[in-house]
């Protein structure tokens, strides 16, 4: 009868539970179920309004729905067979489509069930389907981090690991579609090709990462670095468009740069030349025209003896698209 049937119970002529499968028993194992009344024990919900056993054999062959009356009130389906009335009678249970929630709540296994029983199909389809669900959801977790790995390679700078100038096109396209202001600095080193020159690319790989900390050390977390390339450099500052904390930055920048750079114990000297533009400057910004003007502000920088900041309308613009001859 166990292994037949573990979710049986018997029932006295008195309504009294007599014997309970094994698996009915694993779900209340601290609960004393034989001996009290089957009613007192489930709730019948179908046939409803059902108070004694009389009642409930009306039922018999007609498929039962009950609960346990006590937490967790898993649903259950079951059938009553009547076995006289000198004996009693036989309900059958099982979980229907609570199975899974059952098997959960309960720590079932295979074994808790009749080897006849569907429901161990249903099992072993659930089981199947949450390790293929499992396998997928990690698959798609790794494409997912693969595919943020390689959007944030295409958009940062291999040597100095600030970002790159695809990067800098995706953001200032951002920042000019939304209308949110902003400022463009664009920064040239001064002297770097000496450094190039008299100690090898390897000196001038060094210090382009330890400009590139400067100029991370001395912004804030909102603002984007950009190598544009060479010695080149574009910082973007969204929401700050106020000239005299952006002139502040650029030479408290260069102050910073003119620090001595140690390579292989010599001294590596360099300085910086910095344009600046703001976006309110514009009726409509346009990303080449802004670049233009604080390309051009900082050769002002440079004509006017390097080491300096120059913000775009502080003088003259020629109208010319040639880079002034002056040598970096």
């Amino acid at each position: 009868m166990a292994r037949l049937m573990p979710m049986h119970v018997m029932i006295d002529p008195a309504g009294d539970i007599r014997a309970i499968g094994p698996t009915l028993q694993k779900m209340r194992p601290s609960e004393q179920m034989v001996g009290r009344k089957f009613l007192d024990v489930f709730a019948p919900r179908r046939p409803r309004n059902v108070s004694t056993l009389e009642q409930l054999l009306m039922a018999e062959g007609e498929r039962l729905q009950l609960s346990f009356r006590q937490p967790p009130q898993t649903d259950l389906k079951g059938l009553i067979i009547h076995l006289g009335d000198d004996i009693g009678a036989l309900v059958n249970l099982s979980f229907g489509i609570s199975v899974v929630d059952a098997v959960a709540d309960y720590g079932l296994t295979v074994g808790d069930f009749a080897i006849t029983d569907l429901t161990v199909e249903m099992l072993y389809l659930v089981e199947a389907k949450t390790a293929v669900m499992d396998e997928s959801h990690k698959l798609n977790q790794r494409l997912q981090g693969a595919k943020n790995e390689a959007e944030e390679q295409a958009f940062t700078d291999t040597l100095t690991g600030l970002k790159n100038r695809r990067a800098m096109d995706h953001q200032l396209i951002q920042l000019i579609d939304d209308g949110r202001p902003f400022a463009l600095m664009h920064l040239d080193l001064d002297y770097f090709k000496k450094v190039n020159d008299t100690y090898g690319h390897a000196a001038g790989d060094h210090v382009l990462q330890h400009v590139a900390r400067v100029l991370v050390d001395e912004t804030r977390s909102t603002d984007t670095i950009v190598r544009a390339g060479g010695d080149e450099f574009v910082l973007i500052f969204e929401g700050l468009i106020d000239t005299k904390r952006l002139n502040a930055i650029a030479y408290r920048i260069i102050a910073k740069l003119e620090q001595p750079i140690t390579f292989n114990s010599h001294p590596c000297e360099i300085s910086a030349s910095i344009g600046t533009t703001i976006s309110s400057s514009y009726d409509a910004p346009e990303i080449e025209k802004m670049l233009y003007d604080a390309d051009a502000a900082l050769y002002a920088s440079k004509r006017a003896g390097r080491a300096r900041a120059t913000i775009a309308g502080d003088w003259h613009l020629s109208d010319e698209r040639e880079r002034p001859e002056t040598p970096r």
